[in-house]
């Protein structure tokens, strides 16, 4: 996706209209790129989190989707025009060598967009919650850290459950909050991408700060 979707005025009154607070935009890096890393319970949170890049940085940016969206025709056009990454989720796709070839380039692509200075938005816990409760999150983020070389930054979303729930076809008008942490570095585990304890800690680190920005307790 590009910045400047979320300036557009139609879709920048509709995002304010359901949003009270954006906590923290003082955490955002300035220059350096980053990857937003953020707890994921509703469809909404991926046009929130396209606002709050979209509006506290001057960057292109990128996030990470669901292949299984794209097999709708106008999602599939509206995340192909602005630059969304496709990744193919286990529970979605069966075929295991697929998944993986569809994986290792989304974070190829991943790592050259930060190389040229753009941030990556990612949910790693993978899909929507089901309940609204944080999940276990998978390794993704921590390895896209590693490789990429560039902080973390856990922002957590409160309410969005609330506004369009898994399995909701129409939204429901509630007002949700972003709330941004500070930027977490990882140099001291630089190269050490393919060792999964790791991993582990380093999503477990950052799931936690998710956890206290959401209020919620992240159980592993």
């Amino acid at each position: 996706m590009v910045y400047l979707i979320s300036r557009t005025v139609g879709l920048g009154l509709l995002i304010r209209a359901y949003t009270k607070k954006i906590a923290g935009r003082e955490n955002i890096p300035k220059g350096a790129p980053f990857i937003a890393a953020v707890n994921h319970a509703s469809f909404f949170d991926d046009i929130l989190l396209g606002y709050v890049l979209g509006t506290t940085t001057n960057k292109k940016f990128h996030i990470f989707v669901n292949s299984r969206f794209y097999s709708s025709p106008v999602l599939r056009v509206f995340f192909n025009h602005f630059g969304s990454i496709r990744v193919d989720v286990g529970k979605d796709v069966a075929d295991e060598k697929k998944r993986k070839e569809t994986n290792k380039k989304a974070f190829e692509l991943a790592i050259s967009s930060i190389r040229k200075g753009e941030n990556i938005g990612i949910f790693p816990e993978g899909g929507r919650s089901p309940d609204g409760k944080l999940r276990k999150a998978k390794t993704g983020v921590a390895r896209l850290a590693l490789l990429a070389r560039v902080p973390v930054v856990p922002m957590g979303f409160i309410g969005t459950y609330g506004i369009l729930p898994k399995g909701a076809a129409f939204p429901r008008f509630r007002r949700a909050e972003a709330r941004i942490g500070k930027p977490i570095s990882f140099e001291q585990h630089y190269g050490k991408e393919n060792d999964f304890e790791v991993l582990e800690a380093i999503t477990t680190k950052v799931m936690k700060e998710i956890a206290a920005l959401t209020g919620q307790e992240y159980l592993q």
